[in-house]
């Protein structure tokens, strides 16, 4: 039998920097010091940045220049991805003594269902202590933990107290909680939405609460929804331990940019190579195909195309692509394309993985 929704006990976990740290704990030398997982050149782009680095405004996402010049004395370390999906399979082999219930989101975090736990014990809130502490004695990196009744509140519980620290939202806090925490804080609300919310009076939970239903699908639409159930603490999603993905995608970064469509369309057809190669791996296909395309000034734009029935074969993908491509002039040079496959067929079963072709920093 199902467990009630408002007796559930979730665990969201999540790795304290984890590219970094990781890069920390395999080098000595770095510890302490500000460091950043990605590429200095021109063309680099921060992948993570350890706390040290933060403290100068150093994130994930920001060009290696810029990451540069707010911390002149940044250490850039190349990412060693295989490393890092090593230290994270230890890590969930550690949730598994715990749970079967596993939702990952990613190599460094994932939500647990405990409500039935294989250790027997009532307390998520020392479940999460204990398993904060395993990783660290055994693995030797930090992680930070948010538990309550829900995926929602915990996600949003697991960054009140990092690095190193975790927080419990009980069910009779919830609301409470969820009332004074600043509406950037709400996981879902990007930085688009939070100024958007900010134009209409909505700085805080409680003023989103205060918001009817009808105005907010009059103002968001169907995220209005989201958001007018989940101030509430109300958020139904089960912890979903054999999560499949909603899309396949491969990608690639240029060393320099592409300014015509003919070598765009040279570069595609190898990402369409890639992409099918992952769909049949994976014994999928999907009815949605997706461009990306980032601009050299870093601003980025998707093109889709939905067809009548599902496809993985390279020749027709690129068939998609190419109307998606010459659907509309570029406005700039580009330095990223890729392409998704999206709307997959549900008979299948397991999990795919986005995939990146190459890492050029």
């Amino acid at each position: 039998m199902d467990q009630p929704i408002a007796n559930r006990k979730i665990i969201h976990i999540d790795m304290d920097a984890f590219f970094a740290s990781v890069e920390q704990l395999d080098n000595p030398d770095l510890r302490g010091k500000a460091i950043a997982v990605g590429g200095a050149e021109n063309r680099g782009v921060v992948s993570a940045a350890s706390y040290e680095a933060r403290k100068f405004g150093v994130r994930s996402a920001i060009s290696g220049v810029l990451a540069k010049k707010y911390c002149p004395e940044l250490i850039f370390v190349r990412p060693r991805f295989e490393r890092y999906k090593e230290i994270s399979k230890k890590i969930h082999a550690i949730f598994k003594e715990y749970t079967d219930m596993i939702e990952p989101l990613s190599l460094d975090e994932a939500y647990l269902d405990v409500t039935q736990n294989k250790k027997g014990n009532p307390s998520a809130s020392m479940l999460a202590e204990e398993i904060r502490t395993r990783i660290f004695n055994e693995v030797g990196l930090t992680a930070s933990a948010g538990i309550s009744v829900n995926k929602f509140v915990a996600k949003i519980a697991s960054d009140y107290n990092k690095p190193n620290g975790q927080k419990t939202v009980n069910p009779d806090e919830v609301e409470t909680f969820l009332e004074v925490l600043p509406i950037r804080k709400f996981y879902g609300v990007g930085k688009v939405t939070t100024e958007k919310m900010y134009q209409l009076g909505i700085f805080t939970g409680a003023d989103l609460k205060s918001k009817s239903l009808e105005f907010l699908e009059s103002h968001f639409g169907k995220s209005g929804t989201y958001y007018y159930y989940v101030v509430r603490g109300i958020h139904n999603s089960e912890v979903k331990s054999n999560r499949i993905s909603k899309s396949v995608a491969a990608e690639h970064t240029f060393e320099t940019n592409l300014s015509s469509e003919v070598f765009m369309l040279e570069q595609l057809d190898k990402i369409a190579v890639s992409l099918e190669k992952r769909l049949k791996k994976n014994q999928v296909s999907g009815k949605t195909v997706t461009l990306k395309i980032k601009y050299s000034d870093f601003t980025q734009q998707t093109r889709s195309k939905t067809l009548p029935y599902f496809i993985a074969d390279k020749g027709l993908i690129l068939e998609a692509v190419k109307e998606l491509l010459y659907q509309e002039r570029m406005k700039d040079s580009v330095r990223l394309l890729g392409i998704s496959m999206s709307n997959l067929n549900t008979e299948v079963k397991k999990a795919v993985v986005a995939v990146q072709l190459k890492f050029n920093f």
